[in-house]
């Protein structure tokens, strides 16, 4: 939905950087700290409303659309963290009436016995990482946490009051058969959730994996398993509606995630925290449109400095310039299942339709977009082989 400023949705990305161990799989900002340890809660909540108050002198006022709590291990802080950091960006930006906020926990039993609390702060979605019920895959995925803890762990936050729950899961484990992948589904099926993010093991660069691969599936294993999973999880009530992203199917009420919806929809968002990113749009008073990135010092400690230092918490920014736009707004709007508005071409990248013409059309020819006169909405081959649609679809391409 277009707000009345002529901008998409606002929405706030909040980043938690400490966890108990790091994964040997994890590129983000995450610092493993050891279960016992102490966390500067006092600080890094005056950092993150400090932080906050320096991003909304830059944005036209828009109410948030959607807070996702990410990290990290945002659980680890308490309750009443959250509720002081809600009430405070309320105060300092204002939140939409039926505002989605959600947080990332683990199923650790130490996490559990806090949902209530983060519920009552104000958290209306939770995101548990499971990653897998086979607990010799969460051994060899550095999890700390048992595939038993999983169910626990839905089971309390039903009981704490949560009826959106969203479960993590990994396919394309170390040795994973398409079986075992398929019972991973099935498993994460009977705790009912809500909301599957469902994606596959990559060995990203600067993660323990990546220096010292396991060893993953075959090809053609991968590609049955995500053929095998679409298919059982679609017989089972679940949408597909980003390629690593299903809702459950219910016409009373819409589970996609409102605000990952929001990034794919090249929408706006304020990242505050240690290393959080953000992206902002503005319109000039003749209307011209500039888009802006901006990301935060990553180091916990070095971020927490920043409080005192007339610098703020910035760590770099850039303008996304004319020739980028299309292609970062592609990148994103074509994961999605059903695309984006046409319209929205124009509105989110200030760029003419025209300028994508001959390569929509030479797309359409290949089978991999779809040709639609309303929607920019790759093809079920163009969500197979979305690289090569994007490499298409490339207006900075001069080959």
């Amino acid at each position: 939905m277009t707000v009345e400023t002529g901008l998409p949705p606002l929405s706030l990305y909040v980043h938690v950087p400490w966890c108990v161990r790091k994964c040997p799989y994890c590129d983000f900002n995450s610092h493993g700290i050891g279960r016992n340890a102490a966390l500067p809660e006092e600080d890094y909540l005056a950092a993150l409303l400090d932080d906050l108050a320096q991003e909304c002198a830059l944005i036209t006022p828009r109410p948030l659309h959607s807070i996702f709590i990410g990290g990290g291990t945002p659980s680890l802080m308490s309750p009443a963290f959250y509720e002081r950091l809600l009430q405070g960006i309320d105060a300092r930006i204002g939140m939409a009436a039926d505002i989605e906020i959600t947080m990332e926990a683990n199923p650790g039993t130490f996490e559990q016995a806090r949902f209530a609390g983060f519920r009552a702060a104000g958290v209306n979605r939770l995101s548990l990482g499971i990653q897998s019920f086979d607990d010799h895959a969460l051994l060899a995925l550095g999890r700390i946490h048992s595939g038993d803890d999983a169910y626990t762990a839905a089971d309390r936050a039903r009981a704490a009051g949560f009826d959106n729950i969203n479960l993590d899961l990994m396919h394309g484990l170390p040795g994973q058969t398409v079986e075992a992948a398929l019972g991973d589904i099935e498993r994460a099926l009977s705790i009912q959730p809500t909301h599957l993010s469902w994606y596959q093991l990559t060995l990203e660069p600067n993660t323990e994996f990546f220096s010292k691969p396991p060893a993953l599936p075959e090809e053609e294993i991968l590609f049955d398993i995500q053929d095998e999973g679409h298919r059982y999880l679609s017989e089972h009530g679940f949408e597909r509606y980003e390629i690593s992203a299903y809702s459950c199917r219910d016409t009373a009420r819409d589970y996609r995630s409102r605000h990952n919806l929001n990034y794919w929809q090249f929408g706006d968002y304020l990242g505050i925290g240690a290393g959080a990113h953000g992206k902002l749009s503005t319109r000039s008073s003749t209307g011209e449109l500039t888009l802006m990135r901006r990301w935060k010092t990553r180091q916990p400690e070095a971020y927490l400095r920043r409080r005192h230092d007339p610098r703020g918490y910035l760590a770099g920014q850039r303008e996304v310039a004319r020739d980028e736009r299309g292609l970062e707004f592609l990148m994103n709007a074509l994961r999605l299942v059903d695309g984006v508005d046409r319209e929205w071409w124009a509105s989110r990248t200030g760029l003419a339709m025209a300028e994508l013409d001959a390569q929509t059309r030479e797309a359409c020819a290949r089978g991999l977009l779809d040709e639609h006169s309303t929607r920019l909405k790759a093809s079920e081959q163009g969500l197979l082989f979305l690289n090569d649609l994007l490499a298409l679809c490339d207006l900075d391409d001069k080959d």
